[in-house]
This record gives C-alpha cells, structure tokens and sequence, in this order.
C-alpha cells in the first residue's frame, strides 16, 4: 500500500514536470541529456522528465549601460565618455551557447570602440560628431555581435564631458559669440532702420516735389488761360478800338490850331469828342436834314 501512494505521488510529480509553459515573450530551448533538441513556441510543451529540460530565453529588447570611462582625443584632451546599449536575441540557441555573459561582452566591447572612435577625433569633432559616433558604434557592435545571435538596434551616447577648464573656456567662448551675433543684430536693426528712414524721407522730398511740380503746372496752366482769353479779347476788340483812337489822334491834329470848324449835329467825330452841347471853338449845327 505504501508503495502504490509512492507510485502515485511519482506519476503526479512526473506529470508536473513534463508540462512546460513558454510565455508570449519567451522561446524555450530543450535540452536532451545536456545536448541541443529543439527550440520551444509560446504556450504549452511537453518535455520528458528527469531526461530533457527547457531554458527560457526572453526575445524582448534589452538595454546595457556602458560605464563612464576615460578617453584621450586626437588633441591630448582627457574626455569622460559613457554609451547606452539597446539590443534584442534574434537567435535564442546562439544567445545562449555562443557567449557565456552578454551584458558584460558587449559592454567590454562598446568601451574598447568607444576609445578607439573618440581617439581618432578632435575634441569639437567629438562634441559635434555625437550621430557618427553613435552609428559608427552601432555598427561595429552589430557585427560583432552577430555571431551571438543578437541584433544591436540603437546606440547612444549619453554624455562627452571634458575637463572643467576646457568646459569653462567653452562656456566663455560660447558667451562671446552670444554678445557677439547680439552686436551684430543690434548693428544690422539700427542700419535697417537707418535705411527705412532714409527712404521715407526720400520718399517724402519725392512727393513735396512733385506736388510743388503740380502746382506750378497749374498755375502756369490758368497764367497761360488768363493770357489766352485776354489775347481772345484783344483780337476781338481791337479793330473798333483802333478806329476810335485814330479818330482821336486826327481830331487833335485838325484843333491844335485853333481853327473853327463847323460839324454836323450828331456826327461821330462829336459824339467822339464828347462836344455836343459845349461852349468853344466849334458851333455844333444841326444837319440841314434834321429837324
């Protein structure tokens, strides 16, 4: 009786351990005796117990962090560097039989690129050359990696920290491009409004000249009409005018001496001289037509 509880406790404990459940994230390798067998989907998996057993690898993407470290520029400047790893397993069987410690190799492996990269620039290479780093590092690491069954996805680096009188020298230096593109925005304002003034002041003697200009015109314009329509009544005017003082200048010669002469009554020289009805040296006398 004994025996047969042992039997049964056995089987159920034997059951148990046949079972195993992989998770969506995971794949299982199983192992037969130690050696390689086959490679275990998400969900549930029988293995044969106390002879094969299962390793779970997770395929999710990863991430190391690169500690800081030391590295001399092309210029003998001492910068302090650090890196951030983004990796996932792509071959569960080589992740886990091809390298004993993931983490730690490529983290050997991105500090020793790291030095040798940065090594090979100057410092302001190195401070504007963060994307080259960063791609030319992920690139190294992927193939070197590749035979691991890991793919390197993204690597950045954090952080290229020189010494703290370089930084202040940088920071002096940066200051005075600052005040200087302040100086040369400030001069470049005041020229463009210099500039704005003057072409509205042009534009201002432009306009008083050409209303000066237009009022001239139009006062020549009314001078030249007024002098038109004088001109239109001389020419009408004058041959009437001129009779009347040639008339004038003849009666003047014949009465300068004194000389009585006997006009009509009514006569144009008369009504010329204004005479009829005065005393002197004419005697107006009435046409012996007249009444």
């Amino acid at each position: 009786m004994p025996f047969l509880i042992f039997l049964f406790i056995f089987a159920v404990i034997t059951l148990f351990a046949s079972v195993k459940i992989v998770q969506q994230q995971e794949r299982g390798i199983i192992l037969r005796l130690g050696k390689y067998k086959s490679l275990a989907e998400p969900g549930l998996n029988l293995v044969i117990p106390y002879i094969e057993n299962m390793i779970k690898v997770d395929m999710r993407e990863r991430v190391i962090n690169v500690e800081p470290q030391k590295v001399i520029t092309e210029d003998n400047v001492s910068v302090v560097v650090d890196a951030v790893i983004y990796y996932k397993i792509v071959d569960p069987v080589k992740a886990e039989f091809e390298v004993e410690d993931f983490g730690t190799a490529a983290t050997t492996l991105a500090q020793t690129n790291l030095r040798n990269i940065v090594g090979d620039k100057t410092l302001d290479e190195s401070l504007t050359a963060r994307d080259h780093i960063n791609t030319t590092l992920r690139v190294v690491l992927d193939e070197a990696t590749n035979a691991w069954g890991v793919k390197v996805t993204r690597v950045e680096v954090q952080k290229i920290d020189p010494p703290p009188e370089i930084t202040e020298a940088m920071s002096l230096q940066m200051k005075a491009e600052r005040e200087k593109r302040a100086a040369i925005l400030q001069a470049e304002g005041m020229r463009q409004s210099e500039i704005l003034q003057a072409e509205g002041q042009k534009s201002a003697d432009i306009l008083e000249a050409e209303g000066a200009a237009q009022a001239k015109l139009l006062r020549a314009k009314a001078e030249a009409e007024a002098i038109k329509v004088v001109a239109d009544a001389a020419n009408t005017h004058f041959d009437e005018k001129a009779q009347v003082w040639q008339r004038l200048q003849v009666s003047g010669e014949v009465l300068k001496n004194n000389t009585k002469y006997v006009l009509p009554t009514g006569s144009e020289i008369v009504n010329v001289l204004n005479l009829e009805g005065q005393d002197g040296n004419f005697t107006p006398i009435k046409h012996p037509k007249s009444k």
